[in-house]
């Protein structure tokens, strides 16, 4: 299994974790864990995320979120399992 940690950030309205998942879904990704917090307006939210199914590579990933992100007016990011570890770890 190769999981991926995804961050979002952005003002909240309607639809933005409908497209999020419809992306994973239509790609192969399932999401093994999710957390979700909203102030006020603005969500943060966490998913870990198993991309075994993904076919193309970290980069393709990467890529396909961030205009996702566009989409939906927030900011996605991805980051591997092992590194986000490592940078939490201290």
């Amino acid at each position: 299994m190769s999981r991926v940690i995804v961050t979002l950030v952005g003002k909240d309205h309607v639809g933005i974790i409908a497209t999020v998942c419809n992306y994973f879904a239509d790609n192969g990704i399932n999401i093994l864990d999710i957390k979700q917090t909203t102030v006020q307006e603005f969500i943060n939210m966490i998913m870990i995320v198993d991309v075994t199914g993904f076919k193309g590579d970290f980069k393709a990933l990467s890529d396909g979120l961030a205009q996702v992100g566009e989409k939906v007016g927030c900011i996605i990011k991805a980051q591997n399992e092992e590194i986000f570890e490592m940078m939490y770890r201290i």
